[in-house]
């Protein structure tokens, strides 16, 4: 009897409810043992040690990191999906993003779908991607090829909001070094050239750009030198500053205005500046409607609705911009607390290992699974998900 979306799609119900209770111990291993950025070694091993006992080739170690992943089932004919997984924590506030439901809904999803289509005529990889919290492990996985021949990169986000779509803004750090001259403030302060003066000074320049900056873009910054004694005039001063826009151009936009502000205040006070990018660069999220309308579609059978984003409101940032750009993505939110509260809190913390967190874990794990599964077996799927991405590419989306 041949294989059809239908019966793949039940299936992969029923083979999801079988894997509940291993997933959910998983999401809640992840959680009670929290690793930062490129530190996730056990919850790598962890995860990649499930999917090679169900038959995945695993290749760790991937894009030249430790703790990233791939692995990989089917035929290698065919289209090619991605289930992409978080697993880093927040530094002392533990899984409060909730990647621990991320990395459960993944891995539900593949063994979930390896379940159920076999053989499968294409390709499922499933992606381990650490340091989405500022280390930018996607961005480094993307330079290195790994998403190079994919058809669709499909996770999800716990959140406050069920939101069909994310909107992430395009963000990048910069460090800003004053070089100015060292003097006594008593004993000849007129030779000196105060280099932390000169930073002050930068972030009122910054305050004053901040009010007229377009919807979305935003800068923040702190002081990461300001000198050694009070009774010398600092010779070098420095400040990191987040940079935010909607879109790449707009960051662009910011990243000369900060350039420019910098040059003008060492101009201004005698001192020589220096701007250096100091972060990966994470670009804004692209999402393909069309695998967004598959994915919301699954995700009603299981009681969720997910909605259109709130104008104006914006999500911060995250590395899956970048796969964005290349392939074809979604990266939906769905609510496990209410939007009154908010993430990177230790309330989240605490739903990400509640019991709202894990049914939204399993939902999402079985839309996954079925949009993977339509991917691989409507023809045409993968070539209107591409089309949808070259269109908002030639209109600067």
């Amino acid at each position: 009897m041949p294989l059809t979306p239908d019966s793949v799609h039940a299936a992969i119900g029923r083979e999801t409810a079988s894997l509940a209770e291993r997933l959910w111990e998983i999401a809640l291993d992840l959680h009670a043992h929290p690793e930062t950025a490129f530190e996730e070694h056990r919850s790598a091993a962890l995860l990649g040690k499930e999917l090679e006992a169900a038959g995945f080739a695993v290749e760790r170690g991937v894009a030249g990191m430790p703790t990233a992943f791939t692995a990989a089932a089917g035929s290698g004919a065919g289209p090619r999906v991605a289930l992409l997984l978080e697993y880093d924590a927040l530094p002392d506030l533990g899984h409060a993003c909730g990647h621990n439901l991320i990395a459960g809904a993944g891995l539900g999803a593949a063994l979930a779908l390896h379940r159920a289509l076999r053989p499968i005529e294409g390709t499922l990889l499933v992606v381990g991607t650490p340091a989405e919290e500022g280390g930018g492990g996607k961005v480094k996985e993307v330079e290195a090829g790994v998403f190079d021949g994919v058809d669709a990169a499909l996770m999800f986000h716990p959140g406050v909001y069920s939101w069909s779509t994310a909107p992430l803004t395009a963000q990048v750090q910069y460090t800003v070094g004053f070089h100015g001259q060292a003097a006594h403030p008593t004993g000849n302060p007129t030779e000196g050239r105060d280099a932390l003066a000169a930073l002050i000074r930068l972030f009122t320049a910054l305050d004053g750009l901040q009010r007229r900056l377009p919807e979305g873009s935003h800068v923040q910054g702190i002081v990461t030198d300001g000198g050694r004694a009070t009774n010398i005039v600092p010779a070098y001063a420095e400040g990191r500053f987040g940079l935010r826009g909607a879109t790449g151009t707009d960051l662009d936009a910011l990243i000369s205005e900060l350039t420019r502000c910098a040059e003008g205040t060492a101009l201004a006070t005698g001192t020589r500046a220096e701007v250096e990018q100091a972060s990966a660069r994470y670009e804004h999220f692209r999402d393909n409607e069309v695998l967004s309308r598959v994915f919301a579609g699954h995700l009603r059978r299981a009681g969720i609705t997910v909605g259109d984003p709130s104008p104006g409101v914006f999500l911060g940032s995250s590395d899956i911009g970048n796969v964005s750009t290349r392939v074809p993505a979604i990266h939906p939110f769905v609510a496990i607390l209410d939007p009154d509260a908010s993430d990177h809190t230790p309330e989240f913390a605490a739903a990400a290992a509640g019991p709202r967190g894990r049914r939204t874990m399993l939902a999402a794990a079985e839309a996954l699974a079925c949009t993977a599964a339509d991917v691989l077996l409507t023809p045409g799927l993968a070539d209107s998900a591409w089309a949808d991405l070259r269109r908002r590419a030639e209109a600067g989306g």
